[in-house]
């Protein structure tokens, strides 16, 4: 991939698109298959923020059923097997166990019984996968005594029953929607990281683009597009705050969600809790250790100066000990946290764990601003849809007609694989010469691109040195920056390789990383030593 803005020559587009999360992946990559052309300025790295302080999840809310959001919980669900069919890599089956000790409506057995009903009944798709092996189960009722012998740590006091249902897991999701911004450059989309929008173009009532600043470069430009789409997820106010006048004035709620990854506490299963506070938390069974979340908590500030704090992890680790374990949790098993800030689209209900996880597309022309669309809210799983139906007004305001969406009919770039387990199998016997666990996750997690990043192993013999329990390689540092646009060492080693997911990797893991981003993109002992600092001060767990 190419950053456009390195060489922009001044062309208008059918759509400039403010956002590289999700949302925003997911417009351009519908836009641009449908013929549009489409520009996609991101602020930081693609991915960065929301869209990367996720349960690692794709579900379909069992939790809003009880807020009678069927039509949500349809969406999610449908969009589930969606994205399980075009990135198969990427999106597994997970069984979950629901426990259930009837201190509340929403953890009384019967409850939670008839729900698990209903999210099948509204699932009734879920075997229509294009891998069979992707087949969700129906749900089944379980015994305590066979919940505690498949997860003995679940609390056993109390516990009147549990149930398995199926969702699924997202295996790495900062990839996932890499996979979005590849296929919508593939699709002929041009693209930027860390490209800040400072003002738009606008006159006589009509938005006609954007000026953007280069950070990287440092120098300014204007890049101009019949329509403009707000994705600017928490940021999306401040984005409309450019503006002067009732569109600049609107101001979202954000929710923040925190995770912790702890060492293994719980064996296969996701394991659904309830806490002191009637609010629901995961322990979900990730790369060999727990990962555990999420909370509800309303921000109140600049979502610029947002950051997972010491009480915030002290209050997610009481409330996990309020309902789950045997033994108390405490803050020195945590060995990483991370967090985010989600963007709600209402404002009614009295705390935002109850608030919905609707969207809104908004036409920013009734306020005065023709050329301009705000879309707002949603969930990672149903981005695919939500860009789908944006499309729509897309089209009715460029007054064209732009033909069916077909991003749920084909896979997304490097993910074109039919039998995903038939595919590692085959890569592992094909690659002798790696580690089978190396083999493993280039496989998954680079989909049909992973013999790119074993060539280079195989062609600079230092790149092939193993940098983790996952198996993976120095190489993947250089694919990183030649071919997936990475500027940062914070991009290499939290959003496109493994290396920081766990916590901290080491200070050898980190050095090493660096002097090979450092050779690419030819940066002094200056810069390097501030890459290496800022990555620290991100992989650290707040004092």
């Amino acid at each position: 991939m190419e950053r456009f803005i390195e060489n922009y020559s001044g062309q208008e587009f059918d759509l400039v698109i403010i956002g590289g999360g999700i949302t925003g992946a997911a417009v351009a990559y519908d836009a641009a298959l449908r013929g549009l052309s489409v520009a996609l300025v991101e602020k930081q790295d693609f991915g960065c923020a929301t869209s990367s302080a996720t349960s690692k999840l794709i579900h379909g809310g069992f939790r809003y059923l009880a807020n009678f959001e069927f039509g949500l919980v349809r969406e999610s669900l449908r969009e589930r097997r969606n994205l399980e069919n075009i990135a198969p890599n990427f999106v597994y089956p997970l069984p979950c166990i629901f426990t259930c000790y009837n201190q509340r409506l929403s953890n009384d057995f019967i409850a939670v019984a008839t729900g698990m009903f209903v999210y099948d009944l509204l699932s009734y798709d879920k075997g229509r996968t294009w891998d069979k092996g992707k087949a969700i189960p129906s749900h089944r009722i379980i015994s305590p005594a066979e919940a505690l012998r498949l997860e003995p740590n679940i609390r056993p006091g109390g516990l009147k029953g549990c149930g398995i249902q199926y969702d699924c897991a997202s295996l790495f999701p900062e990839r996932l929607t890499l996979a979005f911004i590849r296929s919508a450059v593939k699709a002929g989309a041009r693209v930027a990281n860390y490209a800040r929008v400072e003002e738009f173009l606008a006159s006589d009532g009509h938005v006609h683009g954007v000026k953007v600043r280069d950070v990287i470069a440092g120098r300014t430009m204007e890049v101009r597009g019949k329509l403009t789409v707000n994705c600017g997820g928490p940021w999306a106010d401040i984005v409309l705050g450019l503006l002067e006048g009732p569109a600049g004035e609107k101001k979202l709620r954000r929710s923040e969600g925190i995770h912790i990854i702890t060492r293994k506490i719980i064996n296969d299963h996701l394991i659904a809790c309830i806490g002191r506070s009637g609010g629901h938390f995961f322990l979900i069974p990730w790369r060999g250790h727990t990962l555990i979340g999420t909370t509800d908590k309303e921000y109140i500030g600049d979502p610029d100066e947002y950051r997972v704090t010491r009480k915030a992890i002290t209050e997610l680790i009481d409330e996990v000990n309020s309902g789950f374990g045997k033994e108390p949790l405490k803050y020195e098993d945590v060995l990483h946290a991370y967090g985010g800030l989600r963007p709600l689209v209402e404002d009614q209900t009295k705390g935002v764990y109850e608030s919905s996880r609707k969207y809104e597309i908004h036409d920013n022309g009734r306020e005065g601003f023709e050329g301009l669309i705000t879309v707002e809210g949603g969930k990672y799983t149903t981005s695919r849809n939500l860009a789908e139906n944006a499309m729509k007004m897309i089209g009715r305001k460029l007054n064209r007609s732009l033909g069916r969406c077909e991003t749920a009919n084909r896979h997304l770039a490097g993910c074109e694989i039919d039998d995903i387990g038939r595919f590692v199998s085959d890569a592992v016997q094909k690659n002798g010469d790696f580690d089978s666990r190396t083999v493993d996750w280039m496989a998954r997690h680079y989909g049909t691109e992973f013999n790119s990043v074993l060539d280079l192993a195989r062609n600079d013999r230092a790149l092939a040195e193993t940098l983790d329990a996952d198996g993976e390689l120095l190489a993947q540092a250089v694919f990183a920056v030649r071919e997936e646009m990475a500027l940062t060492l914070k991009d290499v080693i939290m959003r496109r390789t493994g290396l920081g997911g766990l916590g901290h990797p080491g200070d050898d893991v980190i050095r090493k990383v660096a002097g090979v981003v450092a050779a690419e993109l030819g940066w002094d002992d200056e810069r390097r030593e501030k890459e290496i600092s800022q990555a620290n001060e991100a992989l650290t767990l707040p004092g």
